[in-house]
């Protein structure tokens, strides 16, 4: 749905591998961005063509009619949606959870490398049994946990100080920052990860996202996609092969997030 004034063009690996993707997506979609989205397949073969951000995915192309005009990187692309639609206020309008908000996202863009080196980005995967968990990923696993608790405890503050409405979102009202943990959060989905620590904030917050309308729909793409056999990636499917302890399946549509049941509490 390309708007004739911006002419946004979205290039995209297939969301339900890619969590780069997948936090741009979110954010077009959830603030009705006018955008085109095109995905192609996380493969070498048939890559994307060079001019897209040097052939890395995702990249903005900011005008449908010019090629030339590509933003790549996730954070640098949602900081110039926020930019130039200043109306949506993508980031928080309060200067002090603004900051916050951009510290949160700028830790989850260049950090928790063993998170992401371990276990890969699989939106549908299921794995049950001893899921392995080094003592570096544990350690990044509590770090993230409560980055999201220390979030939502002085939200809550803030926004008592404000005398405003709190949405339950990480500052308050749906941002960035929220899209750039959504595929983390499947993660913890996938591979069964401990949770421990997590406050009830915590799971408030990601009750409030799995049961959000926009991620449903979200979730319900990442589906629409694995029907295209095409979009299947050998590498990113069981990737814990030959571990006898490790079991792999796939989640159904009709889950839903039961926080009683969380790993780790």
């Amino acid at each position: 749905m390309a708007d004739s004034k911006q002419g946004y063009v979205l290039h995209s690996y297939h969301t339900r591998y890619s969590s780069w993707g997948s936090r741009v997506a979110l954010v077009v979609a959830y603030f009705q961005i006018p955008c085109t989205v095109k995905m192609y397949p996380l493969k070498e073969t048939p890559a994307p063509p060079a001019r897209l951000s040097g052939g890395l995915l995702p990249a903005l192309q900011m005008d449908s009619e010019d090629e030339d005009s590509m933003i790549g990187e996730s954070l640098a692309i949602c900081e110039f949606l926020a930019e130039q639609n200043p109306g949506l206020h993508l980031w928080p309008k309060d200067v002090k959870l603004r900051a916050r908000a951009r510290t949160a996202a700028a830790q989850m863009h260049s950090g928790f490398s063993e998170i992401r080196s371990t276990y890969a980005t699989n939106f549908l995967g299921k794995y049950t049994g001893k899921i392995p968990v080094s003592e570096a990923a544990a350690k990044e696993l509590r770090k993230m946990v409560e980055l999201w608790n220390k979030a939502r405890e002085g939200t809550k503050k803030r926004l008592q100080e404000l005398g405003e409405e709190d949405h339950g979102f990480l500052f308050g009202r749906f941002s960035i920052a929220d899209a750039f943990f959504w595929p983390v959060l499947w993660r913890f989905r996938t591979y069964q990860l401990p949770l421990t620590g997590v406050s009830e904030d915590g799971l408030k917050w990601m009750e409030k996202m799995w049961n959000d309308p926009v991620m449903k729909l979200q979730a319900q793409d990442y589906f629409r996609q694995a029907q295209d056999p095409l979009t299947r990636v050998a590498k990113y499917e069981d990737i814990f092969q030959g571990n006898p302890d490790v079991e792999y399946s796939q989640f159904t549509e009709d889950w839903v997030f039961d926080p009683t049941k969380v790993q780790g509490l």
